[in-house]
């Protein structure tokens, strides 16, 4: 029930949110992961932007946190996700919906160890002006 929820908050946003086209921004991970905006609101001090992340087979976003809370649907592939422990907190099949916290006691990244491209609607809920994600150091450790 939860997630039908989630889906169905996620969906009102992304239905409103596609009335506005966005423009596009930079790169974020690896070699080959890409970005587009898809749509932006701003609706008081927020930032609603949603966006089509995709990640090649073998590639990773790079450890990052963001200022505002995330919510993702993998429409394809799996992501793996793991904390600044390098342990998983999920891996998100296609179909699947995640939820990133804000914060930089949030450092994470996502993986595609698949075979197909890992591909992904993210709702971005930012307070206005942030970036889409705040780069953060690797913490030296391999994500198991």
């Amino acid at each position: 029930m939860r997630n039908m929820v989630n889906a169905a908050a996620v969906g009102t946003m992304l239905i409103g949110l596609s009335l506005a086209p966005g423009v596009a921004q930079a790169t974020p991970g690896g070699p080959g992961v890409s970005g587009r905006i898809l749509a932006q609101r701003t609706i008081g001090d927020r930032d609603y932007i949603l966006r089509e992340i995709t990640i090649p087979p073998g590639q990773a976003t790079g450890w990052h946190y963001h200022d505002g809370y995330l919510y993702a649907y993998v429409k394809q592939g799996t992501l793996s996700h793991f904390n600044s422990a390098c342990t998983s907190d999920g891996v998100y099949a296609a179909g699947s919906f995640l939820k990133e916290t804000p914060g930089a006691d949030h450092v994470h990244i996502g993986q595609n160890r698949g075979a197909t491209d890992v591909v992904l609607d993210v709702l971005y809920v930012l307070p206005h002006g942030a970036p889409l994600a705040e780069d953060a150091p690797d913490p030296g450790c391999e994500p198991q």
